[in-house]
């Protein structure tokens, strides 16, 4: 099915379920509680799941797969959220134009930065996509104003020509992306006693572009040109000394990254129609790549886990807040309360950051393969005890192969 191996064909299967269950996963406790803090099911928050998602994936083709850290993929981000915006304000406020534009513009900026940019490699090569990125981020910042709206952004306006949608926005308000006819943000609700579960088109489109670039990155990584990519990865020298130039392949796949990307820049777009050079900035470059690694470089589901993980963070632990946990740790005497409140309290609120990177350091040094390897590691023991209780003795080991 689908031209899939049995395990790939399990692993989007159980990805797919998560996406399209989600509102009910991420609210596990009902509302008005004390850990209703910890829900996540609302959908800005979940959209930024799968859009990241995506563009954790589109890198990993690049740096998982090759090896080639780039440090200015964010430059596609931003140029993709552009291109949207710029469909929406000339076009239509139909979301698929925009989404197309974003892709092609995307990814001949991939194009043009990866011919300059892979002359080199290592070092050399990050350090090339960082300083285009910083380019493209202060043109876009000062230099481009008329075309990316400088500092305030690139928004939609009233007296936009919109030449597929006719006159301008009804009542007077401005119009919302929206997908031939179903707006992005209508949400339906479904309340079960304490719980309310929120079901958000935008989400559910996101999600479903999010399974088919996760197709995508399966087939490109079980094709033989991802066997290429592997083998630049491996060992590009050896790779030179068999007559094959690997410089077309680096290429091709700095450009799908690219497009990922842009697509995923296009998304936010979709959802918020505005664009601005924040975007671009070298911040968020070096968060895609946190995700990556912390997932697992080179896995498939592990950059979609990493970029779930620095958004829950980033939207959900930094708003707890010291009312919070005296609220939590209340039943302690006085004096014990304020002691731990005191102790938690720079690891979340303003200071989650210190809590991932407390969190990168353990994963960097004791699971180099990130969470998936975490994940791979809990099976494995769990398989050990299954088959030791099983038949009375312990597990054999078998050579490796």
């Amino acid at each position: 099915m689908f031209g899939l191996e049995k395990k790939d064909r399990s692993l989007l299967i159980l990805v797919a379920l998560l996406t399209i269950f989600a509102p009910f996963i991420l609210n596990p406790f009902p509302e008005g509680s004390a850990m209703a803090q910890f829900n996540a099911g609302y959908p800005d928050l979940m959209q930024r799941f799968v859009i990241f998602g995506i563009f954790a994936i589109g890198f990993n083709i690049l740096f998982g797969l090759t090896g080639y850290l780039s440090f200015g993929h964010a430059a596609f981000l931003g140029v993709g959220s552009y291109a949207a915006v710029w469909m929406f304000k000339l076009l239509s406020m139909n979301v698929v134009p925009a989404i197309v534009l974003a892709v092609v513009m995307s990814g001949l900026f991939a194009l043009l930065i990866g011919y300059i940019s892979l002359r080199r490699s290592g070092i050399y090569f990050s350090i090339l996509t960082l300083a285009f990125a910083q380019m493209m981020f202060a043109l876009a910042y000062s230099v481009l104003t008329p075309i990316t709206g400088g500092e305030t952004g690139l928004q939609l306006a009233l007296d936009d020509p919109r030449i597929l949608d006719g006159a301008g926005a009804s009542a007077g308000n401005i119009p919302v992306p929206s997908l031939f006819g179903l707006e992005m943000r209508d949400s339906a609700d479904l309340v079960l006693g304490s719980w309310v579960f929120t079901f958000n088109i935008g989400y559910y489109f996101c999600a479903v572009i999010m399974l088919l670039a996760f197709y995508l990155s399966i087939r490109i990584f079980r094709s033989p040109f991802g066997m290429m990519l592997r083998a630049i990865k491996s060992n590009q020298q050896r790779l030179n000394y068999t007559g094959l130039n690997p410089k077309p392949y680096t290429l091709a796949a700095f450009v799908i990254s690219g497009m990922y990307a842009g697509l995923a820049g296009a998304l936010m777009a979709s959802m918020d129609p505005l664009a601005g050079a924040e975007r671009m900035f070298w911040t968020a470059s070096g968060e895609v790549v946190l995700m990556t690694i912390l997932g697992g470089a080179g896995t498939l589901i592990g950059p979609v886990l990493g970029a779930g993980m620095i958004k829950y963070m980033e939207n959900i632990i930094s708003k707890i807040n010291s009312d919070i946990l005296h609220g939590w740790f209340a039943f302690l005497p006085d004096g014990l309360e304020d002691f731990v409140v005191t102790i938690i309290y720079p690891f979340i609120g303003k200071g989650w950051h210190l809590t991932l990177g407390l969190i990168f350091m353990a994963v960097v040094i004791f699971l180099p393969g990130g969470l998936v390897e975490g994940g791979q590691r809990l099976a494995a023991l769990f398989r050990r005890k299954k088959t030791s209780t099983d038949d009375g003795s312990p597990a054999k080991t078998e050579p490796a192969e």
